[in-house]
Protein backbone atom coordinates (compact mmCIF):
# COMPACT_ATOMS: atom_id res chain seq x y z
CA UNK A 1 0.00 0.00 0.00
CA UNK A 2 1.59 2.83 -1.24
CA UNK A 3 -0.88 5.27 -0.72
CA UNK A 4 0.17 8.85 0.02
CA UNK A 5 -1.84 9.70 2.86
CA UNK A 6 -0.50 13.64 3.16
CA UNK A 7 -1.68 13.92 -0.87
CA UNK A 8 -5.21 12.68 0.40
CA UNK A 9 -5.29 15.12 3.13
CA UNK A 10 -4.48 17.69 0.77
CA UNK A 11 -7.22 17.01 -1.77
CA UNK A 12 -9.72 16.32 0.56
CA UNK A 13 -9.27 18.36 3.37
CA UNK A 14 -11.65 17.81 6.46
CA UNK A 15 -13.23 15.37 4.90
CA UNK A 16 -10.25 12.77 5.69
CA UNK A 17 -9.48 12.06 9.17
CA UNK A 18 -5.98 10.06 9.77
CA UNK A 19 -6.25 7.81 12.61
CA UNK A 20 -9.54 8.64 13.54
CA UNK A 21 -10.98 6.65 16.88
CA UNK A 22 -13.89 4.69 15.68
CA UNK A 23 -15.35 4.07 19.00
CA UNK A 24 -17.27 7.52 18.50
CA UNK A 25 -18.92 5.83 15.81
CA UNK A 26 -20.16 2.83 17.09
CA UNK A 27 -23.03 1.99 19.53
CA UNK A 28 -21.46 -0.16 21.76
CA UNK A 29 -18.61 2.72 22.35
CA UNK A 30 -15.51 0.51 20.64
CA UNK A 31 -13.38 0.11 18.57
CA UNK A 32 -9.90 1.15 17.28
CA UNK A 33 -8.64 3.52 14.45
CA UNK A 34 -9.15 3.52 11.13
CA UNK A 35 -5.91 4.34 9.10
CA UNK A 36 -8.43 6.53 7.20
CA UNK A 37 -11.73 8.29 7.97
CA UNK A 38 -13.56 9.90 5.25
CA UNK A 39 -17.06 11.85 4.82
CA UNK A 40 -17.87 12.38 1.16
CA UNK A 41 -18.91 15.86 0.69
CA UNK A 42 -20.83 14.58 -2.18
CA UNK A 43 -21.40 11.56 -4.59
CA UNK A 44 -18.33 13.41 -6.72
CA UNK A 45 -16.06 13.58 -3.89
CA UNK A 46 -16.65 9.98 -3.19
CA UNK A 47 -15.98 8.94 -6.48
CA UNK A 48 -12.59 10.81 -6.68
CA UNK A 49 -11.81 9.19 -3.12
CA UNK A 50 -12.68 5.86 -4.83
CA UNK A 51 -10.26 6.31 -7.61
CA UNK A 52 -7.54 6.95 -5.29
CA UNK A 53 -7.53 4.06 -2.84
CA UNK A 54 -9.19 2.09 -5.95
CA UNK A 55 -5.04 2.60 -7.52
CA UNK A 56 -3.34 1.75 -4.22
CA UNK A 57 -5.34 -1.34 -3.65
CA UNK A 58 -6.38 -0.17 -0.12
CA UNK A 59 -9.27 -1.56 1.39
CA UNK A 60 -12.35 -0.53 2.00
CA UNK A 61 -15.12 -0.82 4.97
CA UNK A 62 -18.75 1.39 4.55
CA UNK A 63 -19.97 2.38 8.06
CA UNK A 64 -23.23 2.97 8.79
CA UNK A 65 -25.07 4.36 11.57
CA UNK A 66 -22.87 1.62 13.42
CA UNK A 67 -25.75 0.11 15.49
CA UNK A 68 -25.22 -3.14 15.03
CA UNK A 69 -21.41 -3.44 14.09
CA UNK A 70 -18.91 -4.24 16.73
CA UNK A 71 -15.34 -2.98 15.52
CA UNK A 72 -12.39 -4.33 17.04
CA UNK A 73 -9.77 -2.97 19.14
CA UNK A 74 -6.99 -2.90 17.02
CA UNK A 75 -8.79 -0.46 14.54
CA UNK A 76 -9.28 -0.95 11.19
CA UNK A 77 -7.03 -1.34 8.43
CA UNK A 78 -7.76 0.55 5.34
CA UNK A 79 -10.27 3.24 4.55
CA UNK A 80 -13.78 3.55 6.32
CA UNK A 81 -16.35 6.00 4.20
CA UNK A 82 -19.35 7.20 6.57
CA UNK A 83 -22.12 9.16 4.38
CA UNK A 84 -22.96 11.77 6.40
CA UNK A 85 -25.46 14.52 6.38
CA UNK A 86 -25.09 14.90 3.12
CA UNK A 87 -26.71 11.78 2.00
CA UNK A 88 -29.43 12.02 4.39
CA UNK A 89 -32.10 13.83 1.74
CA UNK A 90 -35.89 12.70 1.94
CA UNK A 91 -38.32 13.81 -0.52
CA UNK A 92 -42.04 13.14 -1.19
CA UNK A 93 -42.19 11.54 -5.24
CA UNK A 94 -45.70 10.43 -5.09
CA UNK A 95 -48.41 10.72 -2.52
CA UNK A 96 -47.37 7.20 -1.37
CA UNK A 97 -43.81 6.93 -2.53
CA UNK A 98 -40.38 8.99 -0.95
CA UNK A 99 -37.05 8.97 -2.16
CA UNK A 100 -34.36 8.83 0.48
CA UNK A 101 -30.73 9.33 1.20
CA UNK A 102 -28.98 6.02 2.48
CA UNK A 103 -27.74 8.17 5.93
CA UNK A 104 -30.64 8.59 6.78
CA UNK A 105 -31.98 7.11 10.19
CA UNK A 106 -34.62 4.66 9.93
CA UNK A 107 -36.74 6.44 12.24
CA UNK A 108 -36.69 9.76 10.91
CA UNK A 109 -37.94 7.88 7.71
CA UNK A 110 -40.86 6.21 9.60
CA UNK A 111 -42.07 9.79 10.71
CA UNK A 112 -41.46 11.52 6.96
CA UNK A 113 -43.89 8.52 6.14
CA UNK A 114 -46.40 9.39 8.76
CA UNK A 115 -46.38 13.45 8.47
CA UNK A 116 -47.35 12.28 4.93
CA UNK A 117 -49.89 10.05 5.37
CA UNK A 118 -47.85 7.16 4.19
CA UNK A 119 -48.69 3.62 6.23
CA UNK A 120 -46.26 0.30 6.14
CA UNK A 121 -43.23 1.97 7.08
CA UNK A 122 -44.15 2.17 10.78
CA UNK A 123 -41.91 -0.16 11.32
CA UNK A 124 -38.83 1.49 10.85
CA UNK A 125 -39.07 3.44 13.91
CA UNK A 126 -38.09 0.57 16.06
CA UNK A 127 -35.16 -0.29 13.99
CA UNK A 128 -31.77 1.47 14.76
CA UNK A 129 -29.56 2.76 12.06
CA UNK A 130 -29.63 3.97 8.65
CA UNK A 131 -31.91 2.83 5.55
CA UNK A 132 -28.61 1.92 3.75
CA UNK A 133 -27.24 -0.72 6.58
CA UNK A 134 -31.61 -1.81 6.43
CA UNK A 135 -31.62 -2.43 2.84
CA UNK A 136 -27.98 -4.52 2.92
CA UNK A 137 -29.31 -6.73 6.13
CA UNK A 138 -32.79 -6.42 5.19
CA UNK A 139 -34.17 -5.29 8.37
CA UNK A 140 -37.39 -5.88 9.78
CA UNK A 141 -39.56 -6.44 12.75
CA UNK A 142 -42.96 -7.65 13.89
CA UNK A 143 -43.85 -8.96 11.11
CA UNK A 144 -42.45 -6.48 8.15
CA UNK A 145 -39.42 -5.58 6.34
CA UNK A 146 -36.99 -3.68 3.98
CA UNK A 147 -37.87 -5.63 1.17
CA UNK A 148 -41.68 -5.07 1.31
CA UNK A 149 -41.08 -1.48 0.73
CA UNK A 150 -38.73 -1.01 -1.54
CA UNK A 151 -38.64 0.14 -5.17
CA UNK A 152 -35.28 0.48 -6.13
CA UNK A 153 -31.63 1.84 -5.06
CA UNK A 154 -29.10 3.47 -6.23
CA UNK A 155 -25.42 2.93 -5.89
CA UNK A 156 -21.77 3.05 -6.71
CA UNK A 157 -19.52 0.14 -7.28
CA UNK A 158 -15.91 0.33 -5.96
CA UNK A 159 -14.89 1.78 -9.96
CA UNK A 160 -16.98 4.41 -9.36
CA UNK A 161 -20.00 3.51 -11.08
CA UNK A 162 -23.31 4.34 -10.70
CA UNK A 163 -26.35 2.11 -10.85
CA UNK A 164 -29.95 1.79 -10.10
CA UNK A 165 -31.10 -1.60 -8.83
CA UNK A 166 -34.48 -2.60 -9.14
CA UNK A 167 -36.02 -4.75 -6.28
CA UNK A 168 -36.86 -7.77 -8.16
CA UNK A 169 -32.98 -7.98 -9.60
CA UNK A 170 -31.96 -8.25 -5.76
CA UNK A 171 -32.11 -11.56 -3.83
CA UNK A 172 -33.82 -10.91 -0.20
CA UNK A 173 -33.60 -13.41 2.53
CA UNK A 174 -33.64 -13.37 6.24
CA UNK A 175 -31.34 -10.46 7.36
CA UNK A 176 -29.53 -9.83 4.34
CA UNK A 177 -29.22 -9.65 0.48
CA UNK A 178 -26.99 -10.45 -2.48
CA UNK A 179 -25.49 -7.31 -3.52
CA UNK A 180 -21.93 -7.27 -3.56
CA UNK A 181 -19.51 -5.73 -0.80
CA UNK A 182 -18.31 -3.34 -3.25
CA UNK A 183 -21.63 -1.67 -3.79
CA UNK A 184 -21.72 1.59 -1.29
CA UNK A 185 -25.39 2.46 -1.91
CA UNK A 186 -26.31 6.04 -2.16
CA UNK A 187 -30.46 6.17 -1.59
CA UNK A 188 -33.51 4.13 -1.83
CA UNK A 189 -37.09 4.85 -3.19
CA UNK A 190 -39.63 3.57 -0.58
CA UNK A 191 -43.44 2.69 -1.36
CA UNK A 192 -45.89 2.66 1.91
CA UNK A 193 -49.43 2.47 1.00
CA UNK A 194 -51.94 5.34 1.95
CA UNK A 195 -53.17 6.02 5.44
CA UNK A 196 -53.65 8.43 7.81
CA UNK A 197 -51.56 10.33 10.25
CA UNK A 198 -53.84 8.95 13.41
CA UNK A 199 -53.60 5.37 12.15
CA UNK A 200 -49.85 5.55 11.28
CA UNK A 201 -48.97 6.78 14.93
CA UNK A 202 -51.48 4.35 16.82
CA UNK A 203 -49.28 1.84 15.02
CA UNK A 204 -46.09 3.11 15.59
CA UNK A 205 -46.67 3.68 19.77
CA UNK A 206 -47.68 0.25 19.72
CA UNK A 207 -44.59 -1.08 18.15
CA UNK A 208 -42.24 1.07 19.56
CA UNK A 209 -44.03 -0.03 23.33
CA UNK A 210 -43.64 -3.60 22.22
CA UNK A 211 -39.84 -2.71 21.88
CA UNK A 212 -39.69 -1.25 25.08
CA UNK A 213 -41.42 -3.69 26.67
CA UNK A 214 -39.22 -6.58 24.96
CA UNK A 215 -35.74 -4.82 24.73
CA UNK A 216 -33.40 -3.05 26.52
CA UNK A 217 -32.78 0.37 25.81
CA UNK A 218 -30.57 3.60 26.93
CA UNK A 219 -27.45 1.03 27.04
CA UNK A 220 -24.19 0.22 24.58
CA UNK A 221 -25.58 -2.03 22.83
CA UNK A 222 -25.49 -3.63 19.18
CA UNK A 223 -29.22 -4.51 18.80
CA UNK A 224 -29.86 -8.27 18.00
CA UNK A 225 -26.10 -10.59 18.07
CA UNK A 226 -27.11 -13.84 16.59
CA UNK A 227 -30.37 -14.11 13.63
CA UNK A 228 -32.81 -16.37 14.71
CA UNK A 229 -33.11 -19.98 13.81
CA UNK A 230 -35.59 -21.31 12.06
CA UNK A 231 -36.43 -23.78 14.44
CA UNK A 232 -36.11 -21.27 17.22
CA UNK A 233 -35.51 -17.76 18.05
CA UNK A 234 -32.20 -16.94 19.01
CA UNK A 235 -32.71 -15.51 22.62
CA UNK A 236 -34.74 -19.05 23.71
CA UNK A 237 -31.35 -21.40 22.25
CA UNK A 238 -29.06 -19.12 24.63
CA UNK A 239 -31.49 -19.39 28.04
CA UNK A 240 -32.23 -22.94 27.51
CA UNK A 241 -28.74 -23.80 27.36
CA UNK A 242 -28.00 -21.65 30.51
CA UNK A 243 -26.09 -18.70 28.83
CA UNK A 244 -28.24 -15.71 29.67
CA UNK A 245 -25.77 -15.02 33.13
CA UNK A 246 -22.76 -15.80 30.97
CA UNK A 247 -19.94 -12.51 30.87
CA UNK A 248 -16.81 -11.77 30.06
CA UNK A 249 -15.08 -8.94 31.67
CA UNK A 250 -17.50 -5.79 31.54
CA UNK A 251 -19.55 -7.58 28.47
CA UNK A 252 -22.61 -9.06 29.81
CA UNK A 253 -25.69 -10.36 28.79
CA UNK A 254 -28.54 -8.20 28.93
CA UNK A 255 -31.36 -9.15 31.62
CA UNK A 256 -34.37 -7.97 29.69
CA UNK A 257 -33.30 -9.73 26.08
CA UNK A 258 -30.33 -12.11 26.37
CA UNK A 259 -29.69 -12.10 22.38
CA UNK A 260 -28.41 -8.32 23.38
CA UNK A 261 -24.88 -8.19 24.45
CA UNK A 262 -23.90 -5.13 26.81
CA UNK A 263 -20.66 -3.08 26.92
CA UNK A 264 -21.36 -2.24 30.44
CA UNK A 265 -19.15 0.72 30.61
CA UNK A 266 -15.34 -0.63 30.60
CA UNK A 267 -15.77 -3.57 28.27
CA UNK A 268 -13.38 -3.75 25.40
CA UNK A 269 -14.43 -5.24 22.10
CA UNK A 270 -12.50 -8.38 22.53
CA UNK A 271 -14.55 -8.89 25.54
CA UNK A 272 -18.02 -9.06 23.84
CA UNK A 273 -16.36 -11.41 20.65
CA UNK A 274 -15.50 -13.68 23.76
CA UNK A 275 -17.94 -13.25 24.80
CA UNK A 276 -19.83 -14.13 21.37
CA UNK A 277 -17.96 -16.71 20.96
CA UNK A 278 -18.85 -18.20 24.27
CA UNK A 279 -22.25 -18.13 23.77
CA UNK A 280 -21.94 -19.99 20.63
CA UNK A 281 -19.69 -22.91 21.14
CA UNK A 282 -22.03 -23.66 24.22
CA UNK A 283 -25.07 -23.18 22.34
CA UNK A 284 -24.28 -25.62 20.44
CA UNK A 285 -22.85 -27.95 22.57
CA UNK A 286 -26.48 -28.50 24.27
CA UNK A 287 -28.65 -27.67 21.29
CA UNK A 288 -26.63 -28.55 18.02
CA UNK A 289 -27.53 -25.20 16.51
CA UNK A 290 -24.68 -23.12 15.34
CA UNK A 291 -26.01 -19.69 15.59
CA UNK A 292 -25.50 -16.60 12.86
CA UNK A 293 -23.72 -13.70 13.62
CA UNK A 294 -26.41 -10.73 13.03
CA UNK A 295 -23.98 -8.00 13.82
CA UNK A 296 -20.97 -7.12 11.94
CA UNK A 297 -17.50 -7.78 13.30
CA UNK A 298 -15.18 -5.48 11.97
CA UNK A 299 -11.32 -5.16 11.68
CA UNK A 300 -8.42 -7.04 12.20
CA UNK A 301 -7.37 -9.85 14.64
CA UNK A 302 -4.56 -8.80 16.21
Amino acid sequence: MNLNINLLQKKFGKNLIVKENLSKYSWFNLGGPADIFFRPENKDQLIKFLSEIRKNNYNMHILGAGSNTLIRDSGVKGAVIKLGSKFSDIKLLEKDTIEVGAAILDRKVSDFAKNNDIGSMEFLSCIPGSIGGAIIMNSGCYGSDISKILISIKVIDDQGNEKEIKNDKIKFYYRGTDLPKNYIILSAILKGTISSKQLILKKQEELIQRKKESQPSQIKTGGSTFKNNNEKKAWMLIKESGCDKLYVGDAKISEKHCNFFVNNGKAKASDIEKLINKVRQEVELKTGVNLELEIKIIGDEK
